[in-house]
């Protein structure tokens, strides 16, 4: 076994591999970059090198800096993580020259499978089903618009080289295809430099599940099971599950043996998945190849939670030369477990991610990660910013249980208790996932998002009276600590006679609105909010953040946390922001902004539909972003004229700065 590895990749990652390290008594080398020189993977490692500036292409994608790190420690093997190099057959092939030990499928693999057409040919070798497309080297647009015009809309355009949901748009239709395959090529090319893509008939009402693999160097496989990918945002992963909801023996084994027959066609080694998308019509399910990823998988804990096993550990060992741990007649499956990806976005905007300081940062109550029924995956501490320069991905959260409905049960208290105050999280949007008909009933598919679109976005789980009787209490609360012992310091409301009445005001959910407190002479407290009758107020602290709360006949716990104006509430019902107003503070003109588009996010500016002069319409795309590995339409507000372009393509651009003005 080794005695010190390398791990090149940062963030949760990272410290997840580190962790199994630990534990086995390897030695870990971090690396990191300008931007992460405080970071917490930095600090999970027994030892850590810089290797360059913030961007990834500075950094974490310059493997000749990593291969020397791993030299200049002593590193007997690098450990690649996911996305960076983890799927380069050149960085593979580069170590392997420098004495190292990839820990990784071999460089052939890689290249064998890094290909989506060249992988589907493969594959229908090897008798794997394929999903209809064309999956040609010859890349003529002209000849990409006939043969998706052959296979029939809707059609799938996907980067040849992609992974993650990058350079790939679904079509509904041909005069649409040529806009899609620019975007598409053009996404890829700046991801994976390569353009190349591949056209497939969209399967609709598709499932996306996935196989677990793995082989050693001996030749012997085995699968995992699976795990069901399907609720996606972006065609990324939001939720993924293990065991499927609904799979059978029989199809789990036909699926587990295609995946193995896929392994085995490009002699495998290490941890692999390979990804079938699943059409289910008239009651049956049938599955297609989609792609492997070879290497590690984001949402491996939910196979680690339902088999008890560590996948990093049987990667290190087979890396290191012995043979898989069991076999397949010895795996089994335990309960059920499903991953919630917490990122830094704002799902009622279109999923945009967000940067910014973890103010706040509470995680659940967790247990290590091994055979925990709720388990924290992370790369960040309190007090950490999300950096624009890496994905929005802040943890993953598993839990684990003896049934399905066991787990999602579990999911929620947890995601109840997740508390993150800085960038925008779509931690109340999973927990409108979780709780939605759909996904409660296991009534899966891609497209769950937009079909409960209804239930998702824009839901205010904690309404005004309960958010605004919280944040009086949280006022009141600090006016005492700050006044300590001192009556005359205290804004209490007491009067030898007769009521006090105070007016506080708040924004909640784009308004204004006032509220009334009444200190009665005995102390009471009396809130009426709006123009709603005065209800009791009364609460007590139960902890450094927590107040115990009731409002009329309501009662609640809650955790404040006040950053600014704003107090953040978060309670078992759901959290919501409520804003201080200070009313005798001047209002300003409050005028409109006009015609300004600014950038929603820092990030590089990628293209102008647009030109000075024309004429746009509500919703027009005038221009498109790349931030954090994503691209991102910037569409006008309105109806106008196009003033005045303020930047030129390839420009970098700070979050609210002016892209081009629109003048009516």
């Amino acid at each position: 076994m080794f005695k010190k590895i390398l791990i090149a990749n940062r963030g949760e990652i990272a410290c997840r591999v580190a962790a199994t390290a630990r534990r086995m008594a390897i030695r870990t080398v971090a690396v990191y970059s300008d931007a992460d020189a405080d970071a917490k993977h930095v600090h999970a490692c027994d030892e850590a090198v810089h290797i360059g500036g913030s961007a990834p292409k500075d950094s974490y994608l310059r493997w000749e800096r990593i291969i020397e790190a791993a030299m200049a420690t002593g590193a007997q093997a690098i450990h690649p993580g996911y996305g960076f190099l983890s799927e380069n057959e050149g960085f593979a092939a580069a170590c392997a020259e420098a004495g190292l030990v990839f820990i990784g499928p071999p460089a052939s693999a890689i290249q064998a499978m890094g290909l989506k057409a060249e992988s589907k040919q493969l594959m229908e070798k090897a008798g794997v089903p394929l999903v209809p497309g064309y999956h040609g080297a010859d890349q003529d647009p002209a000849l990409l618009q006939r043969e998706a015009d052959r296979i029939g809309y809707p059609v799938l355009i996907k980067a040849s080289a992609g992974g993650g949901g990058k350079g790939m748009r679904a079509v509904d239709k041909a005069a649409d295809f040529a806009a899609a395959l620019a975007s598409c090529q053009r996404e890829a090319r700046n991801s994976f430099g390569d353009e190349a893509v591949l056209v497939e008939k969209y399967v609709t009402r598709p499932r996306h599940i996935e196989i677990q693999v793995f082989g050693d160097t001996q030749g012997n496989y085995v699968y995992l099971f699976e795990r069901d990918c399907s609720v996606q945002r972006r065609h990324q992963k939001v939720l993924e599950e293990a065991p499927a909801p609904g799979m059978t023996e029989a199809m789990r084994r036909r699926m587990g043996e295609a995946a193995v027959a896929a392994a085995r066609a490009v002699k495998y080694v290490g941890a692999g998945t390979v990804e079938f998308i699943v059409e289910q019509r008239h009651g049956e399910m049938n599955f297609f190849f989609m792609e492997m990823n070879t290497r590690l998988q984001v949402e491996h804990p939910v196979t680690e939670a339902i088999t008890g096993l560590d996948l990093v550990e049987w990667q290190l060992r087979v890396a290191a030369g012995e043979p898989l741990p069991l076999k397949q007649e010895d795996l089994r499956i335990h309960g059920h477990a499903i991953e919630a990806r917490i990122c830094a976005e704002n799902p009622d905007n279109n999923f945009l991610p967000a940067t910014g300081t973890l103010h706040v940062y509470r995680k659940p109550r967790a247990a290590a990660f091994e055979r925990a029924l709720v388990r924290i995956d992370d790369g960040v501490r309190e007090g950490d910013a999300i950096s624009p320069y890496y994905d929005s991905m802040i943890a993953k959260l598993i839990v684990h249980g003896a049934t399905r409905e066991e787990a999602l049960a579990r999911l929620d208290e947890a995601l109840a208790e997740t508390h993150i105050v800085g960038p925008s999280t779509n931690v109340q949007f999973l927990r409108h996932v979780v709780t939605s008909r759909s996904f409660a009933q296991a009534d899966l598919d891609t497209a769950l998002i937009p079909r409960e679109s209804a239930v998702l976005f824009h839901q205010l789980p904690v309404g005004l009276e309960l958010a605004a009787a919280a944040a009086v209490a949280r006022t009141l609360l600090d006016e005492r600590v700050l006044a300590g012992d001192d009556p005359f310091s205290r804004r209490d409301g007491w009067r030898s006679h007769g009521v006090a009445t105070r007016r506080f005001a708040f924004g909640f959910g784009g308004e204004q609105k006032e509220a009334t407190l009444t200190t009665l002479h005995d102390g009471a407290l009396m809130l009426a909010i709006g123009t709603g009758a005065p209800e009791r107020l009364s609460f007590r602290t139960a902890g450094a953040d927590a107040i115990e709360l009731q409002y009329g006949a309501r009662r609640m716990r809650a955790a404040i946390y006040t950053q600014g104006e704003t107090d953040h509430v978060f309670t078992e019902a759901g959290a919501a922001q409520i804003v201080s107003v200070d009313l005798l503070a001047h209002a300003g003109d409050n005028a409109s902004e006009g015609g300004r588009l600014t950038a929603p996010m820092p990030g590089k500016v990628i293209s102008f539909a647009v030109k000075p002069g024309e004429q746009v319409r509500k919703g027009q795309p005038l221009a498109v972003m790349e931030a954090m590995k994503m691209e991102h339409t910037i569409a006008a507000p309105n109806d106008g004229v196009v003033a005045e372009l303020l930047f030129a393509p390839g420009d970098q651009v700070q979050e609210g700065a002016e892209l081009l003005k629109l003048s009516a």
